[in-house]
């Protein structure tokens, strides 16, 4: 593999999960508090370089925003502890409410 295709590849690896955890930050920092329902679990199969196989998961809360609106939003650094119709506490910015971080 070109060297230079390998170094663009680990740049926009690390570009993407720089934007991630500046969102996720951001959330923390800023974001209006709220308790949601786990409504939905993705899961998601792949195999990796050496034949591993990959298993992520998406996990997905219903909650209200502040105006009332009934929102659905996709969570960040959710753990395999966390279930379906389980009720957590997020935290979610209202100009951007289709992404929100548990709290702890």
């Amino acid at each position: 593999m070109n060297d230079y295709l390998v170094i663009g590849i680990i740049a926009a690896v690390v570009i993407v999960a720089a934007f991630n955890i500046i969102k996720v930050l951001t959330i923390r920092k800023k974001g209006i508090e709220t308790e949601g329902v786990i409504s939905r679990i993705e899961e998601q199969s792949s195999v990796d370089g050496d034949g591993s196989l990959d298993v992520t998961h998406t996990y997905y809360v219903v909650f209200r925003t502040q105006d009332g609106q009934e929102m659905e939003a996709d969570l960040n650094h959710a753990s395999g502890r966390t279930r379906l119709g389980d009720k957590v506490k997020i935290k979610y910015l209202p100009e951007k409410p289709k992404h929100a971080v548990l709290i702890k």
